[in-house]
């Protein structure tokens, strides 16, 4: 029996894992994947604290990681396909069920982040690897000195748009509002880019192409005049979906699928916690992420208490 699992090793989930183990508590962590989470789909974070001019996302992940290890706590590659509730002697426990095996534990922190969401458009799915990406990171450099498009108005988007400058010849920003989501100080750097073109108050409603990307088609939403711009690659940052699915109804979640917490991270069954880019909130941050990691572990010791 374990005190608490840990599903997901974001920086949420890393954060709770490094305070579970300086509370001594017998803990699992579950990953699915790579350590780290969505924060790897960008090269560098710049509004962390502590660390000025910013740092790489992949050295700031390696130093969670170090942390957690220094505690004796190890990362298992497992993905979690379900949880379910049990009892031994009136004690209240949870079942959390792998594919090759089922761990009890008396409680449970769910920080299993997000997801890129998909635009549903026609095209997309097709050409998606083929000229189509939600990374700029991963893919920027198969895109040296071509067109291409950018759709999204946030942080993410912008940012990404910034980094995609320096292989593309042009960037062409879509987003469906005059109004950019993104912090100021993220739209002026994109705004004074020379290779950055904002289209603005437009949507993309089709990608082209037979084996490769070749254009987008677009309307403006407010004259809806329809248009096409040629180019060889689309990147797509429209938000996130929860990873959520495997939950089956278990938690009280909201329309998008996040999972509804208390400020304890206390999700709707005891004994269970929420923390990171799969809670329901309004600030999806590594910053914050860590802070909510820290109280899931602080409230599942009080819990366990």
């Amino acid at each position: 029996m374990h005190d608490l699992v840990i599903i997901g090793a974001g920086p949420a989930g890393l954060t709770a894992a490094l305070y579970a183990g300086r509370f001594r508590l017998k803990t699992a962590i579950l990953e699915k994947m790579t350590a780290g989470g969505q924060i790897l789909l960008s090269t560098a974070i710049d509004n962390y604290p502590g660390f000025p001019g910013g740092i790489s996302t992949f050295e700031l992940i390696d130093r969670f990681k170090k942390q957690v290890e220094d505690l004796r706590l190890e990362i298992e590659n497992k993905e979690v396909i379900g949880i379910s509730r049990g009892s031994d002697s009136g004690s209240l426990f949870y079942e959390i069920k792998t594919q090759d095996q089922t761990l009890k534990t008396k409680t449970v922190i769910i920080a299993t982040g997000a997801s890129p969401r998909r635009l549903g458009i026609p095209g997309e799915e097709k050409l998606t690897g083929r000229g189509i990406s939600y990374c700029g990171t991963c893919d920027g450099p198969l895109f040296k000195d071509k067109d291409i498009v950018v759709v999204g108005g946030g942080n993410r988007a912008l940012e990404e748009a910034i980094f995609l400058s320096g292989y593309a010849k042009k960037v062409n920003l879509i987003h469906r509002r005059l109004a950019l989501r993104a912090s100021k100080i993220v739209e002026e750097k994109a705004r004074a880019n020379p290779k950055i073109n904002f289209i603005l108050e437009t949507v993309v409603e089709e990608i082209k192409g037979d084996n490769k990307v070749e254009a987008v088609k677009i309307r403006n939403v407010k004259t809806n005049l329809i248009d096409e711009i040629p180019c060889q690659g689309g990147f797509i940052f429209v938000g996130i979906n929860p990873n959520t699915g495997f939950l089956k109804n278990l938690l009280e979640i909201d329309e998008g699928g996040f999972i509804i917490t208390d400020q304890e991270m206390q999700a709707s069954l005891p004994g269970i916690f929420a923390c990171g880019d799969c809670r329901k909130k309004n600030l999806w941050q590594v910053v914050n992420a860590c802070g909510e990691g820290a109280t899931a572990s602080a409230s599942a010791q009080r819990y366990l208490l």
